[in-house]
């Protein structure tokens, strides 16, 4: 995930997410690979962003971009639906919110998406110094992302997705053979994993569940995929 970030004094690059949930996963498997997931940090580059970090006192330096691309919007639109779907953007800008937290239906967001504006991105509003952990969890939340994980004795490894995701797309995440050849999947909540000494005594304690492709995987669980190909 690229965290795009403005107004603020933050290291760039890629940046190792020290993930608590993540460092008891090994702390318990002690497995051979550690795989944690790495966030990448961009200043005023907010093209690939799935997210912007702004101080809440900089957020016009964000929402001028959408300001000025509104404004010329307007001034060569004659139909009335989009006209007062611009008025409602300006409205909401001009009392300094972004537009990602302006409610629009679905034919709305289907015209906006044509603009490209930066602030329909989700927006982080930074309230004082907060630390680069802090600003991921913060970015994970507004973008609706969430973390499950794999882990055993060769590998604990952390995966993001967004949330409400299939279990067949987080297969398809971990390796496409596993989307591909998809059986079923074997799913178990996190403070159980924990709570157990390994995923196959989960599975013969009845802490673990077996599920369809269509499950919809909850943040933090631990998964492992049957499959063939």
């Amino acid at each position: 995930m690229i965290i795009g970030f403005t107004g603020i004094e933050l290291p760039q690059g890629k940046i190792k997410f020290h993930d608590q949930n993540l460092i008891a996963l090994v702390n318990k498997d002690n497995p051979k690979k550690v795989s944690p997931y790495f966030f990448e940090f961009v200043l005023d580059n907010f093209i690939q962003s799935f997210a912007i970090a702004v101080p809440k006192d900089k957020i016009l330096d964000i929402l001028i971009y959408d300001l000025e691309k509104i404004e010329n919007r307007m001034q060569g639109i004659s139909n009335p639906i989009e006209t007062k779907l611009m008025e409602k953007c300006m409205n909401n800008l001009d009392q300094e919110i972004p537009l990602c937290d302006v409610n629009f239906d679905d034919s709305e967001k289907q015209l906006l998406k044509l603009l490209s504006l930066t602030s329909m991105k989700p927006i982080v509003l930074l309230k004082g110094d907060e630390d680069i952990n802090n600003i991921i969890f913060l970015a994970i939340e507004k973008a609706d992302y969430m973390f499950f994980y794999t882990s055993g004795i060769q590998e604990s490894h952390s995966w993001l997705v967004p949330k409400g995701s299939e279990i067949i797309t987080c297969a398809s995440k971990i390796h496409t053979d596993l989307a591909r050849g998809f059986i079923k999947g074997d799913v178990v909540k996190y403070q159980d994993y924990l709570d157990h000494h390994n995923f196959n005594e989960c599975k013969t304690k009845g802490v673990a569940k077996m599920v369809d492709k269509d499950y919809i995987v909850n943040p933090y669980e631990v998964i492992e995929i049957r499959f063939n190909v």
